[in-house]
């Protein structure tokens, strides 16, 4: 149950963050092609930080912290972030593991099957 609670209060913060920080990069940023640069932006930072993060951990041990801690930042503030960060560690780590087969069907299923779910959901929602 502890743990639970960490992920929502990462994701708590790690929402409200990706939402304040959207809302003001398309402030500063208007664009008339309507091209969201702050998920952009979001997406990006999310990954560069779940990157270094996991690199840290793994490789240098230099950051090392509890399941909790662990659960609490990478699940709940980044997962709350951004998702796409997680997609990407988990692809990257597939990939460093050594099963790039599984790397890049992680890639095509969350791409395909992700865009193909929004157009269904669209299409449902208009009838």
């Amino acid at each position: 149950m502890t743990t639970i609670l960490l992920v929502g209060a990462g994701g708590f913060i790690g929402s409200a963050l990706r939402y304040l920080i959207n809302k003001e990069v398309q402030q500063l940023l208007i664009s008339p092609s309507g091209f969201p640069y702050g998920v952009l932006l979001v997406n990006v930072v999310g990954c560069l930080l779940i990157g270094v993060l996991g690199g840290l951990a793994s490789s240098h041990g230099i950051f090392s912290i509890s399941s909790g801690s662990r659960a609490f930042l990478f699940i709940g503030m980044l997962g709350g972030f951004t998702t796409f960060s997680a997609f990407g560690y988990d692809t990257v780590t597939l990939a460093k593991d050594g099963d790039i087969t599984m790397a890049i069907a992680n890639v095509a299923l969350q791409i395909v099957l992700g865009l193909g779910a929004v157009w269904v959901g669209y299409k449902l929602g208009a009838l």
